[in-house]
């Protein structure tokens, strides 16, 4: 059956899902690499940019079972590019070059229309305008059936969770302070809304928690 998830989504101590002033150079904002520091070293990561190696374990295990089973992916714009407002022209193709590391069809949240960008790999990038329902309608009928991972940023996420439409959910946990940011559940009440943990591991480098919905 399939699932709408969020997976390997990272967040510090303090709940910040992104560092402030995302920009080109700062694209998980000032700070925020340090929240993917798990995920890095793993050998999952590692095969993503088409090198050998990486480490096993926990952390490796959560990244690889992230990939498992998903048929398509929804992203906020920020998390395709920097461009703001409509698009100057199709130059931007996002940020991980000609080879994303999605391999499925993607599906961007955004005011502004463009064509859809095929990619290498078989990753696809098509831009939904009409809201989060209709990306969400579109992902599932692309997935056929398998998952759809909800990829954030943190904004993205909030609509979805607030509108009852995420499954499950894991967060890496990891062991910085932000102090600003992105705050991934501030103002929520998760419990009230029918989340429960179902699953906790830690690494030296995170703790891993799963939470789902009961409906």
């Amino acid at each position: 059956m399939s699932r709408v998830k969020v997976a390997a989504f990272s967040i510090s101590v303090d709940g910040f899902g992104a560092g402030p002033s995302q920009s080109l150079d700062e694209p998980l904002g000032v700070g925020g690499k340090r929240l993917h520091e798990w995920a890095f070293p793993t050998r999952t990561f590692t095969r993503m940019f088409g090198a050998e190696g990486g480490s096993t374990g926990v952390d490796d295990r959560y990244a690889a079972r992230s990939f498992e089973n998903v048929g398509a992916w929804i992203l906020g714009r920020n998390m395709f590019g920097p461009v703001r407002g409509p698009w100057p022209d199709e130059s931007w193709q996002g940020w991980w070059g000609g080879n994303p590391p999605y391999h499925v069809p993607v599906f961007v949240l955004t005011h502004h229309p463009r064509a859809p960008l095929q990619m290498e790999g078989g990753t696809s990038f098509h831009f939904v305008t009409e809201g989060i329902e209709a990306a969400l309608a579109q992902a599932k009928a692309a997935a056929a059936g398998r998952d759809v991972r909800i990829g954030g940023g943190v904004a993205t996420i909030r609509q979805y969770l607030l509108a009852g439409l995420i499954d499950e959910m894991h967060l890496a946990v990891s062991p910085t302070l932000l102090g600003t940011g992105e705050a991934l559940f501030a103002g929520l009440d998760l419990p009230a809304m029918g989340w429960r943990v179902t699953q906790t591991e830690t690494s030296p480098q995170a703790l891993h928690v799963v939470m789902t919905l009961e409906r």
